[in-house]
């Protein structure tokens, strides 16, 4: 049995992809700490819609941090997955890193840009900008990939 070949070239999109996992476990967590602090999400709502109640603003809050949090385990997954791959020395690990990739896109720019039923873009932009910020080592590790291998 051969091992797989793992170069000294292979370590800045892995380097890549250890910072796109802990920008992901930023994007997760800030909405928790948010919701007990600067209340982005919660104050956000309640410009949105200003006839909703507190209870009201309370649910859609929780609402948003179970589908942000769902989106943050997937992409932790997903990065884990792809650490994994590029460790192992997997040769369709490229082909995982760039359709993870497109699909982090996906996401981050629709929760940019869907309108809620207000009108207004329907995730507070702050929050939505954070999702965008692990795809910036997800693009420069696929970017690199070429150079690497």
């Amino acid at each position: 049995m051969t091992t797989p070949k793992q170069g000294p070239r292979n370590r800045t999109p892995l380097a890549m992809m250890y910072i796109g996992a802990g920008l992901t476990v930023i994007a997760a967590l800030f909405p928790f700490i948010d919701q007990s602090t600067t209340t982005v999400l919660a104050d956000h709502i309640k410009a949105s819609y200003p006839a909703y109640q507190p209870g009201a603003i309370d649910t859609a809050v929780a609402a948003y941090l179970a589908v942000l949090s769902a989106i943050g385990v997937m992409g932790l997954l997903g990065w884990l997955g792809t650490i994994w791959a590029v460790r192992a020395g997997m040769r369709w690990a490229p082909w995982l890193a760039a359709g993870l990739l497109a699909i982090a896109t996906c996401i981050a720019i629709a929760a940019l840009t869907v309108q809620d039923t207000s009108g207004d873009v329907g995730l507070a932009p702050l929050l939505g900008w954070l999702l965008v910020l692990p795809c910036v080592p997800g693009l420069a590790a696929v970017a690199l990939w070429r150079r690497a291998v």
